[in-house]
Protein backbone atom coordinates (compact mmCIF):
# COMPACT_ATOMS: atom_id res chain seq x y z
CA UNK A 1 0.00 0.00 0.00
CA UNK A 2 1.67 3.46 -0.72
CA UNK A 3 2.08 5.84 1.96
CA UNK A 4 0.78 9.42 1.27
CA UNK A 5 3.33 12.36 2.00
CA UNK A 6 0.49 14.32 3.87
CA UNK A 7 -0.82 11.64 6.56
CA UNK A 8 2.50 10.25 6.98
CA UNK A 9 3.74 13.75 8.06
CA UNK A 10 0.25 14.33 10.38
CA UNK A 11 1.36 10.81 12.03
CA UNK A 12 5.19 12.00 12.75
CA UNK A 13 3.63 15.12 14.50
CA UNK A 14 0.96 13.36 16.57
CA UNK A 15 4.05 10.73 17.80
CA UNK A 16 5.94 13.94 18.31
CA UNK A 17 3.79 15.78 20.35
CA UNK A 18 3.05 12.05 22.20
CA UNK A 19 6.29 12.06 23.11
CA UNK A 20 5.80 14.83 25.82
CA UNK A 21 3.25 12.64 27.58
CA UNK A 22 4.80 9.53 26.79
CA UNK A 23 8.62 9.51 27.24
CA UNK A 24 9.21 6.42 26.07
CA UNK A 25 7.87 7.50 22.84
CA UNK A 26 10.98 9.09 21.95
CA UNK A 27 13.72 6.94 20.40
CA UNK A 28 11.22 5.96 17.98
CA UNK A 29 9.78 9.50 17.00
CA UNK A 30 13.76 10.80 16.11
CA UNK A 31 14.27 7.02 14.65
CA UNK A 32 11.46 8.17 11.90
CA UNK A 33 13.03 12.04 11.36
CA UNK A 34 16.78 11.51 11.55
CA UNK A 35 18.45 12.12 8.14
CA UNK A 36 18.84 9.43 5.67
CA UNK A 37 21.99 8.33 4.54
CA UNK A 38 22.59 7.23 0.61
CA UNK A 39 25.21 4.49 -0.74
CA UNK A 40 26.86 4.81 -3.96
CA UNK A 41 28.83 2.57 -6.23
CA UNK A 42 31.75 3.69 -7.96
CA UNK A 43 33.77 0.82 -10.08
CA UNK A 44 36.89 1.68 -9.13
CA UNK A 45 38.69 1.52 -5.25
CA UNK A 46 40.56 4.35 -4.68
CA UNK A 47 44.76 3.76 -4.47
CA UNK A 48 45.01 6.73 -2.33
CA UNK A 49 42.43 9.96 -0.58
CA UNK A 50 44.72 12.19 -1.96
CA UNK A 51 43.92 13.97 -4.95
CA UNK A 52 46.71 16.50 -4.89
CA UNK A 53 48.76 13.54 -4.89
CA UNK A 54 46.74 11.00 -6.77
CA UNK A 55 45.92 10.68 -10.47
CA UNK A 56 42.63 8.29 -9.90
CA UNK A 57 39.56 9.41 -11.02
CA UNK A 58 37.71 7.48 -8.17
CA UNK A 59 39.81 9.31 -5.29
CA UNK A 60 38.02 12.85 -6.47
CA UNK A 61 34.87 10.91 -6.82
CA UNK A 62 35.25 10.07 -2.98
CA UNK A 63 36.42 13.39 -1.18
CA UNK A 64 36.32 16.43 -3.59
CA UNK A 65 33.69 18.68 -2.43
CA UNK A 66 32.88 15.96 0.35
CA UNK A 67 35.72 16.09 2.23
CA UNK A 68 38.39 18.86 0.39
CA UNK A 69 36.94 21.59 -0.80
CA UNK A 70 39.14 24.33 -3.38
CA UNK A 71 39.03 28.20 -3.58
CA UNK A 72 36.42 27.95 -6.43
CA UNK A 73 33.51 24.88 -7.34
CA UNK A 74 32.47 23.62 -10.59
CA UNK A 75 28.79 23.07 -10.87
CA UNK A 76 26.94 20.70 -13.12
CA UNK A 77 26.65 23.21 -16.30
CA UNK A 78 30.40 24.15 -15.77
CA UNK A 79 30.33 27.41 -14.39
CA UNK A 80 32.65 28.22 -11.27
CA UNK A 81 31.42 29.65 -8.55
CA UNK A 82 33.52 30.58 -5.28
CA UNK A 83 33.82 28.44 -2.16
CA UNK A 84 36.41 28.87 -0.08
CA UNK A 85 36.71 31.79 -1.56
CA UNK A 86 33.66 34.30 -1.77
CA UNK A 87 34.86 36.72 -4.03
CA UNK A 88 37.68 36.95 -6.70
CA UNK A 89 39.24 39.55 -8.78
CA UNK A 90 41.50 39.97 -11.62
CA UNK A 91 43.99 42.17 -12.76
CA UNK A 92 43.77 44.02 -16.26
CA UNK A 93 46.56 42.25 -17.31
CA UNK A 94 45.22 38.61 -16.68
CA UNK A 95 48.28 37.93 -14.79
CA UNK A 96 47.40 38.49 -10.83
CA UNK A 97 44.07 36.89 -9.33
CA UNK A 98 43.19 38.31 -5.52
CA UNK A 99 40.78 35.88 -3.61
CA UNK A 100 39.38 37.15 -0.46
CA UNK A 101 38.36 34.08 2.09
CA UNK A 102 35.06 32.71 3.22
CA UNK A 103 34.71 33.86 6.74
CA UNK A 104 33.63 31.40 9.79
CA UNK A 105 34.99 28.02 7.71
CA UNK A 106 37.00 25.23 9.90
CA UNK A 107 38.94 22.33 9.23
CA UNK A 108 37.40 19.16 10.69
CA UNK A 109 39.78 19.03 13.84
CA UNK A 110 38.27 22.24 14.46
CA UNK A 111 41.43 24.51 13.12
CA UNK A 112 40.55 27.69 11.28
CA UNK A 113 41.13 27.67 7.93
CA UNK A 114 42.73 30.82 6.76
CA UNK A 115 45.54 32.23 3.85
CA UNK A 116 48.36 30.08 5.28
CA UNK A 117 46.47 27.13 4.61
CA UNK A 118 46.24 28.17 0.57
CA UNK A 119 49.86 28.56 0.64
CA UNK A 120 51.04 25.53 2.49
CA UNK A 121 48.48 23.27 -0.43
CA UNK A 122 49.59 25.28 -3.36
CA UNK A 123 53.31 24.95 -2.73
CA UNK A 124 52.85 21.74 -1.59
CA UNK A 125 51.61 21.30 -5.04
CA UNK A 126 54.47 23.41 -6.81
CA UNK A 127 57.32 20.99 -5.23
CA UNK A 128 60.07 19.40 -7.21
CA UNK A 129 59.03 16.13 -6.25
CA UNK A 130 55.22 16.86 -6.60
CA UNK A 131 52.79 14.28 -8.15
CA UNK A 132 49.80 16.64 -8.52
CA UNK A 133 48.06 16.26 -11.63
CA UNK A 134 47.40 19.62 -12.27
CA UNK A 135 51.40 20.93 -11.91
CA UNK A 136 51.62 21.72 -15.50
CA UNK A 137 48.70 23.24 -16.66
CA UNK A 138 48.21 25.24 -13.24
CA UNK A 139 50.67 25.33 -10.44
CA UNK A 140 53.73 25.74 -12.62
CA UNK A 141 52.07 28.99 -14.21
CA UNK A 142 51.94 30.29 -10.67
CA UNK A 143 55.38 32.27 -9.99
CA UNK A 144 54.15 33.78 -6.17
CA UNK A 145 51.77 33.47 -3.98
CA UNK A 146 51.20 36.41 -1.22
CA UNK A 147 49.06 36.35 1.65
CA UNK A 148 48.81 40.10 2.64
CA UNK A 149 46.16 39.19 5.79
CA UNK A 150 44.51 35.84 7.16
CA UNK A 151 41.84 36.46 4.43
CA UNK A 152 43.57 37.11 0.77
CA UNK A 153 45.22 35.09 -1.26
CA UNK A 154 47.05 36.70 -4.30
CA UNK A 155 48.18 34.43 -7.27
CA UNK A 156 50.74 36.40 -9.42
CA UNK A 157 51.30 34.28 -12.72
CA UNK A 158 53.57 33.52 -15.58
CA UNK A 159 51.33 34.05 -18.50
CA UNK A 160 47.23 34.68 -17.85
CA UNK A 161 45.10 31.70 -17.94
CA UNK A 162 41.38 32.44 -18.72
CA UNK A 163 41.04 28.70 -17.41
CA UNK A 164 42.45 29.58 -14.11
CA UNK A 165 39.20 29.47 -11.69
CA UNK A 166 37.82 25.95 -13.73
CA UNK A 167 41.20 24.86 -12.39
CA UNK A 168 41.36 25.98 -8.97
CA UNK A 169 37.55 24.16 -8.93
CA UNK A 170 39.09 20.87 -9.57
CA UNK A 171 40.37 17.79 -7.31
CA UNK A 172 44.05 18.93 -7.91
CA UNK A 173 43.55 22.33 -6.24
CA UNK A 174 41.84 21.26 -3.01
CA UNK A 175 42.61 22.35 0.51
CA UNK A 176 44.07 20.34 2.48
CA UNK A 177 45.13 20.76 6.43
CA UNK A 178 48.96 21.23 6.87
CA UNK A 179 48.96 20.25 10.04
CA UNK A 180 47.94 16.65 8.62
CA UNK A 181 48.47 16.90 4.66
CA UNK A 182 51.36 14.05 5.24
CA UNK A 183 48.38 11.75 6.24
CA UNK A 184 45.76 12.63 3.79
CA UNK A 185 46.15 9.61 1.76
CA UNK A 186 44.60 7.68 4.31
CA UNK A 187 43.01 9.92 6.28
CA UNK A 188 42.37 13.39 4.77
CA UNK A 189 41.24 16.41 6.98
CA UNK A 190 39.31 18.98 5.05
CA UNK A 191 36.61 21.64 5.42
CA UNK A 192 34.00 20.43 3.50
CA UNK A 193 30.33 19.35 4.67
CA UNK A 194 31.55 15.35 5.12
CA UNK A 195 34.20 13.97 7.26
CA UNK A 196 36.25 10.70 6.62
CA UNK A 197 34.99 7.60 9.01
CA UNK A 198 36.26 4.64 7.83
CA UNK A 199 37.68 2.74 4.99
CA UNK A 200 37.20 -1.38 4.62
CA UNK A 201 39.92 -1.95 2.36
CA UNK A 202 38.19 -3.91 -0.81
CA UNK A 203 34.81 -3.20 0.17
CA UNK A 204 33.55 0.63 1.37
CA UNK A 205 34.63 4.02 2.39
CA UNK A 206 32.45 6.01 4.84
CA UNK A 207 31.59 9.77 5.00
CA UNK A 208 29.83 11.00 8.12
CA UNK A 209 28.66 14.38 8.45
CA UNK A 210 30.64 16.85 9.51
CA UNK A 211 29.95 18.73 13.08
CA UNK A 212 32.43 21.66 12.03
CA UNK A 213 30.96 22.75 8.76
CA UNK A 214 29.97 26.13 8.34
CA UNK A 215 26.31 25.93 7.09
CA UNK A 216 25.13 22.46 8.89
CA UNK A 217 21.26 22.98 8.03
CA UNK A 218 21.95 23.07 4.49
CA UNK A 219 23.65 19.31 5.05
CA UNK A 220 20.75 16.82 4.73
CA UNK A 221 22.37 13.56 4.18
CA UNK A 222 23.37 12.36 6.94
CA UNK A 223 26.43 9.77 5.60
CA UNK A 224 27.70 8.42 2.55
CA UNK A 225 28.75 5.48 1.70
CA UNK A 226 31.10 4.18 -1.20
CA UNK A 227 31.14 0.86 -2.50
CA UNK A 228 33.27 -0.83 -4.50
CA UNK A 229 31.65 -3.28 -6.98
CA UNK A 230 32.94 -3.51 -10.74
CA UNK A 231 31.97 -6.12 -12.26
CA UNK A 232 28.64 -5.62 -14.09
CA UNK A 233 26.64 -8.60 -12.99
CA UNK A 234 27.67 -7.94 -9.29
CA UNK A 235 26.64 -4.06 -9.95
CA UNK A 236 22.98 -5.12 -11.23
CA UNK A 237 22.38 -7.82 -8.29
CA UNK A 238 23.32 -4.49 -5.70
CA UNK A 239 20.94 -2.25 -7.45
CA UNK A 240 18.15 -4.55 -8.03
CA UNK A 241 18.43 -5.36 -4.13
CA UNK A 242 18.26 -2.57 -3.27
CA UNK A 243 22.02 -2.08 -1.25
CA UNK A 244 22.63 0.87 -3.68
CA UNK A 245 21.21 4.65 -3.82
CA UNK A 246 23.68 5.92 -6.67
CA UNK A 247 24.65 3.26 -9.20
CA UNK A 248 27.40 5.53 -11.01
CA UNK A 249 29.19 4.15 -14.67
CA UNK A 250 30.83 6.53 -16.80
CA UNK A 251 31.31 3.62 -19.55
CA UNK A 252 29.09 0.65 -19.49
CA UNK A 253 26.45 -1.53 -21.83
CA UNK A 254 24.47 -2.14 -18.33
CA UNK A 255 22.38 1.25 -17.73
CA UNK A 256 19.55 0.29 -19.99
CA UNK A 257 18.44 -2.75 -17.86
CA UNK A 258 17.71 -0.10 -15.30
CA UNK A 259 15.08 1.86 -17.33
CA UNK A 260 11.87 -0.61 -16.57
CA UNK A 261 13.09 -0.37 -12.75
CA UNK A 262 10.18 1.48 -10.54
CA UNK A 263 12.30 2.28 -7.79
CA UNK A 264 15.04 4.09 -10.25
CA UNK A 265 15.77 7.25 -12.78
CA UNK A 266 18.30 6.37 -15.17
CA UNK A 267 20.16 9.51 -16.02
CA UNK A 268 21.93 9.70 -19.24
CA UNK A 269 24.72 13.05 -19.27
CA UNK A 270 27.58 14.35 -20.99
CA UNK A 271 31.01 14.04 -19.47
CA UNK A 272 34.52 15.23 -20.15
CA UNK A 273 35.64 11.57 -20.87
CA UNK A 274 38.41 10.31 -23.51
CA UNK A 275 38.16 6.95 -24.12
CA UNK A 276 41.42 5.40 -26.14
CA UNK A 277 43.74 2.98 -26.97
CA UNK A 278 46.81 4.30 -25.05
CA UNK A 279 50.05 3.54 -26.86
CA UNK A 280 53.36 3.11 -25.48
CA UNK A 281 55.78 4.83 -27.63
CA UNK A 282 58.78 3.62 -25.78
CA UNK A 283 58.30 0.24 -27.12
CA UNK A 284 58.92 -0.74 -30.94
CA UNK A 285 57.26 -0.69 -33.27
CA UNK A 286 54.79 1.35 -31.81
CA UNK A 287 57.52 4.40 -31.69
CA UNK A 288 56.80 4.28 -35.89
CA UNK A 289 54.21 6.73 -36.38
CA UNK A 290 52.81 4.49 -39.42
CA UNK A 291 52.11 1.62 -37.05
CA UNK A 292 50.27 4.00 -34.79
CA UNK A 293 48.09 5.60 -37.84
CA UNK A 294 47.63 1.73 -38.54
CA UNK A 295 46.11 0.93 -35.01
CA UNK A 296 43.88 3.74 -35.69
CA UNK A 297 42.66 2.90 -39.01
CA UNK A 298 41.96 -0.96 -37.84
CA UNK A 299 39.18 0.22 -35.20
CA UNK A 300 35.73 0.67 -35.72
CA UNK A 301 34.97 3.31 -32.99
CA UNK A 302 30.93 3.13 -34.00
CA UNK A 303 30.95 0.08 -33.76
CA UNK A 304 32.95 -0.24 -30.23
CA UNK A 305 30.41 2.77 -29.23
CA UNK A 306 27.41 0.80 -30.18
CA UNK A 307 28.26 -2.66 -28.92
CA UNK A 308 29.86 -1.50 -26.26
CA UNK A 309 28.07 1.63 -24.72
CA UNK A 310 24.94 0.72 -26.32
CA UNK A 311 25.34 3.67 -28.52
CA UNK A 312 25.86 6.25 -25.83
CA UNK A 313 28.77 8.19 -26.83
CA UNK A 314 30.25 9.81 -29.63
CA UNK A 315 33.88 9.05 -31.63
CA UNK A 316 36.71 11.29 -31.18
CA UNK A 317 40.14 11.47 -33.15
CA UNK A 318 42.32 13.33 -30.46
CA UNK A 319 42.44 14.24 -26.99
CA UNK A 320 39.37 16.25 -26.55
CA UNK A 321 35.44 16.11 -26.02
CA UNK A 322 32.73 17.64 -27.63
CA UNK A 323 32.29 19.57 -24.20
CA UNK A 324 35.36 21.30 -24.74
CA UNK A 325 34.96 24.51 -26.21
CA UNK A 326 36.90 25.34 -29.31
CA UNK A 327 36.37 21.58 -29.99
CA UNK A 328 37.76 19.99 -33.37
CA UNK A 329 35.89 17.18 -34.98
CA UNK A 330 38.95 14.69 -35.98
CA UNK A 331 37.46 10.94 -35.72
CA UNK A 332 37.28 11.27 -39.57
CA UNK A 333 41.04 11.12 -39.32
CA UNK A 334 41.40 7.38 -39.57
CA UNK A 335 37.86 6.48 -40.34
CA UNK A 336 37.38 2.47 -40.73
CA UNK A 337 39.68 0.76 -43.15
CA UNK A 338 41.58 -2.44 -42.64
CA UNK A 339 42.92 -2.41 -45.74
CA UNK A 340 44.81 0.78 -45.24
CA UNK A 341 45.78 -0.23 -41.86
CA UNK A 342 47.61 -3.30 -43.43
CA UNK A 343 48.92 -0.95 -45.95
CA UNK A 344 50.86 1.06 -43.10
CA UNK A 345 52.46 -2.04 -41.20
CA UNK A 346 53.91 -3.51 -44.33
CA UNK A 347 55.26 -0.04 -45.27
CA UNK A 348 56.24 0.14 -41.80
CA UNK A 349 58.11 -3.41 -42.46
CA UNK A 350 56.29 -5.04 -39.80
CA UNK A 351 56.09 -8.49 -40.12
CA UNK A 352 52.78 -9.78 -39.16
CA UNK A 353 51.00 -11.20 -37.33
CA UNK A 354 52.35 -8.52 -34.94
CA UNK A 355 52.47 -10.14 -30.91
CA UNK A 356 51.04 -7.30 -28.56
CA UNK A 357 49.88 -7.15 -24.98
CA UNK A 358 46.56 -5.18 -24.16
CA UNK A 359 46.38 -4.41 -20.30
CA UNK A 360 43.02 -4.06 -19.44
CA UNK A 361 41.63 -2.30 -16.16
CA UNK A 362 38.72 -4.18 -14.16
CA UNK A 363 35.90 -1.33 -15.83
CA UNK A 364 33.31 -2.69 -17.73
CA UNK A 365 34.08 -0.30 -20.45
CA UNK A 366 37.49 -2.05 -20.73
CA UNK A 367 37.00 -5.64 -19.90
CA UNK A 368 34.13 -5.58 -22.80
CA UNK A 369 36.12 -3.22 -25.24
CA UNK A 370 39.14 -5.10 -24.95
CA UNK A 371 38.18 -8.33 -26.76
CA UNK A 372 36.16 -6.12 -29.61
CA UNK A 373 39.13 -4.01 -30.15
CA UNK A 374 41.32 -7.50 -29.79
CA UNK A 375 39.05 -8.08 -33.08
CA UNK A 376 39.51 -5.99 -34.69
CA UNK A 377 43.34 -5.42 -34.95
CA UNK A 378 43.57 -9.15 -35.55
CA UNK A 379 41.89 -8.35 -38.65
CA UNK A 380 44.70 -6.48 -39.65
CA UNK A 381 47.37 -8.61 -38.68
CA UNK A 382 47.83 -7.72 -34.64
CA UNK A 383 47.66 -10.65 -33.11
CA UNK A 384 46.43 -9.09 -29.03
CA UNK A 385 46.92 -11.06 -25.77
CA UNK A 386 44.93 -10.11 -23.35
CA UNK A 387 46.00 -9.65 -19.78
CA UNK A 388 43.39 -8.25 -17.07
CA UNK A 389 44.28 -6.28 -14.25
CA UNK A 390 42.81 -4.65 -10.76
CA UNK A 391 43.15 -1.61 -10.79
CA UNK A 392 46.13 -1.31 -8.10
CA UNK A 393 48.02 -3.96 -10.72
CA UNK A 394 47.37 -1.15 -13.26
CA UNK A 395 48.48 1.46 -11.66
CA UNK A 396 51.73 0.30 -10.50
CA UNK A 397 51.59 -1.62 -14.20
CA UNK A 398 50.49 0.41 -17.28
CA UNK A 399 50.69 3.78 -15.34
CA UNK A 400 54.19 3.60 -14.70
CA UNK A 401 54.98 2.92 -18.14
CA UNK A 402 54.89 -0.96 -18.25
CA UNK A 403 52.69 -1.79 -21.05
CA UNK A 404 51.97 -2.08 -25.14
CA UNK A 405 48.70 -1.44 -25.13
CA UNK A 406 45.53 0.00 -22.51
CA UNK A 407 42.27 0.96 -23.03
CA UNK A 408 41.40 3.62 -20.51
CA UNK A 409 39.10 6.32 -20.10
CA UNK A 410 40.78 9.77 -19.25
CA UNK A 411 38.24 11.90 -17.62
CA UNK A 412 40.23 15.21 -16.55
CA UNK A 413 38.82 18.11 -18.51
CA UNK A 414 41.10 19.94 -20.65
CA UNK A 415 44.32 17.97 -19.55
CA UNK A 416 46.11 18.05 -22.93
CA UNK A 417 49.24 19.21 -21.19
CA UNK A 418 50.19 15.51 -20.19
CA UNK A 419 51.57 15.31 -23.93
CA UNK A 420 53.89 17.62 -22.98
CA UNK A 421 55.68 14.96 -20.34
CA UNK A 422 57.76 12.69 -21.74
CA UNK A 423 58.29 10.83 -18.46
CA UNK A 424 54.12 10.39 -18.84
CA UNK A 425 52.76 6.91 -18.81
CA UNK A 426 52.65 6.61 -22.84
CA UNK A 427 56.31 8.35 -22.98
CA UNK A 428 55.46 10.86 -25.90
CA UNK A 429 58.47 12.77 -26.76
CA UNK A 430 57.26 16.02 -29.11
CA UNK A 431 59.47 19.35 -29.07
CA UNK A 432 57.25 20.63 -31.69
CA UNK A 433 53.73 19.93 -29.30
CA UNK A 434 55.36 21.26 -26.26
CA UNK A 435 56.33 24.41 -28.39
CA UNK A 436 52.31 24.25 -29.99
CA UNK A 437 51.00 24.12 -26.32
CA UNK A 438 54.39 27.18 -24.96
CA UNK A 439 53.03 29.44 -27.61
CA UNK A 440 49.01 28.65 -26.56
CA UNK A 441 49.59 29.00 -23.31
CA UNK A 442 51.58 32.65 -23.19
CA UNK A 443 49.56 33.91 -25.83
CA UNK A 444 47.05 37.48 -25.12
CA UNK A 445 45.19 37.47 -28.25
CA UNK A 446 42.14 36.08 -28.12
CA UNK A 447 42.32 34.85 -31.97
CA UNK A 448 45.69 33.47 -31.84
CA UNK A 449 45.43 31.41 -28.76
CA UNK A 450 41.82 29.80 -30.45
CA UNK A 451 44.05 28.97 -33.71
CA UNK A 452 47.06 27.44 -31.64
CA UNK A 453 44.38 25.10 -29.50
CA UNK A 454 42.86 24.05 -32.89
CA UNK A 455 46.52 23.25 -34.19
CA UNK A 456 47.16 21.43 -30.39
CA UNK A 457 44.40 19.31 -31.59
CA UNK A 458 45.65 18.30 -34.92
CA UNK A 459 49.17 18.15 -33.94
CA UNK A 460 47.95 15.17 -31.97
CA UNK A 461 45.59 13.06 -34.27
CA UNK A 462 48.59 13.64 -37.09
CA UNK A 463 51.00 12.24 -34.71
CA UNK A 464 48.30 9.21 -33.73
CA UNK A 465 49.55 9.51 -30.37
CA UNK A 466 47.25 7.34 -28.95
CA UNK A 467 44.10 5.37 -30.63
CA UNK A 468 40.96 7.98 -29.31
CA UNK A 469 37.78 5.99 -29.36
CA UNK A 470 34.99 7.53 -27.93
CA UNK A 471 33.53 10.10 -25.81
CA UNK A 472 31.24 8.47 -23.23
CA UNK A 473 28.01 9.85 -21.59
CA UNK A 474 27.51 9.17 -18.39
CA UNK A 475 24.94 6.16 -17.41
CA UNK A 476 23.80 7.14 -14.10
CA UNK A 477 21.16 5.24 -12.37
CA UNK A 478 19.60 7.22 -8.72
CA UNK A 479 16.80 6.07 -6.58
CA UNK A 480 13.67 7.92 -6.94
CA UNK A 481 13.10 10.31 -4.15
CA UNK A 482 16.93 10.71 -3.95
CA UNK A 483 17.11 14.83 -5.20
CA UNK A 484 20.24 16.75 -6.43
CA UNK A 485 21.83 14.19 -8.31
CA UNK A 486 24.05 15.18 -11.51
CA UNK A 487 22.79 14.07 -14.89
CA UNK A 488 26.01 15.95 -16.58
CA UNK A 489 29.74 15.38 -15.33
CA UNK A 490 32.11 18.23 -16.50
CA UNK A 491 34.25 16.89 -13.89
CA UNK A 492 33.62 13.53 -11.89
CA UNK A 493 32.79 14.01 -8.54
CA UNK A 494 29.48 13.77 -5.97
CA UNK A 495 28.11 16.77 -4.84
CA UNK A 496 26.38 15.12 -1.53
CA UNK A 497 25.76 17.94 0.35
CA UNK A 498 24.02 19.31 -2.08
CA UNK A 499 21.36 16.13 -2.35
CA UNK A 500 18.62 15.16 -0.22
CA UNK A 501 15.63 12.89 -0.07
CA UNK A 502 12.23 13.78 -1.10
Amino acid sequence: MPIHRRPWVRCLAILASLTLFFPGLAPLAQAQTAPRGVSINISLEPDSLDPTMSSGASVAQVVHTTVLEGLMKIEENGATTPLLAESWSKDPDGKAYTFRLRKGVYFHDGAPFDASAVRFSFERAKAPDSTNKGRKSLFDNIVRIDTPDPRTVVLVLAHPDVNLPFRLGESSAVILHPDSAAQAATWPVGTGPYRFEQWVRGRHITLVKADSYREPKKVRIAQATFRFIHDPVAQAAAVQAGEIDIFFNFATHNVRRFQGDSRYHVLVGSSSGKGMLALNHRRKPLDDVRVRRAISHAIDREAFIRDVLEGRGKAIGSHFTPTDAGYVHLAGTYPYDPERARALLKEAGVKTPLQLTLSLPPTPYARMGGTVVAADLAKVGIDVRLDLLEWGQWLSGPFKGQFDLTLINHVEPLDYQIYTDPQYYFGYDSPAFRSLVERHATSSNARERQMLFVEIQRHLANDAVNAWIFAPQVGTVARKGLRGVWMNYPIFVHDIGAMWWE
